[in-house]
């Protein structure tokens, strides 16, 4: 008997056209790439996460990678997504949102820690594969101080939510210690 996906290719392609729609017209910063190049990439993390550890819910982890960024970055909203993909997936969306309201930008990263301290296992790994995905090399309009404190930040996330997932652990890691290289070679 063939191996059958511990997914839903159905619910991912669902969440996939949620999230296109959603950021459609918005460019990956730094880039002229789309935006869905960075939803793709962290669904990436998670598909290939899902290949070497267990998780319980396979599927609320990929639509949560495939939507993360929409209730921050577009005029989605958390009801909107309860609406189409239930509770417990907004739910995990809510969790990886960085706050608007919270002006400050110390204090909108602290909030979004905490909460994801307080989230489901799935939910952190969701981080870690998004925080893997944005070490790249940084968008040429980052000072030297923005560069700094966002690899501090990544520093951080690692140790608060580095548990979630040993595989993805060893990679934020490993991009960590990569992206002082990337800083030096930008254009």
């Amino acid at each position: 008997m063939p191996k059958t996906p511990n997914f839903s290719q159905e619910k991912f392609l669902s969440a996939y056209r949620f999230s296109a729609e959603a950021h459609r017209g918005q460019k990956y910063p730094g880039t002229g790439l789309p935006y869905l190049m960075h939803i793709t990439s962290v669904s990436m993390e998670v598909i290939a996460l899902l290949e070497v550890e267990p998780f319980k819910d396979p599927d609320l982890m990929i639509q949560c990678a495939i939507l993360h960024d929409v209730i921050e970055d577009t005029k989605v909203s958390k009801r909107r997504l309860e609406e189409v993909f239930g509770k417990e997936i907004a739910q995990g969306v809510e969790s990886l949102t960085k706050k608007k309201r919270i002006k400050d930008k110390e204090k909108r990263f602290t909030d979004n820690m905490a909460r994801l301290k307080d989230a489901p296992r799935e939910i952190q790994a969701i981080k870690l594969a998004d925080r893997i995905s944005n070490l790249q090399t940084p968008p040429f309009y980052w000072d030297n101080k923005k560069i700094a404190s966002y690899l501090e930040k990544s520093k951080i996330i690692l140790k608060e939510l580095g548990n979630a997932s040993p595989y993805l652990n060893i990679r934020l890691k490993e991009k960590i210690a990569l992206y002082p290289e990337l800083v030096n070679h930008r254009g």
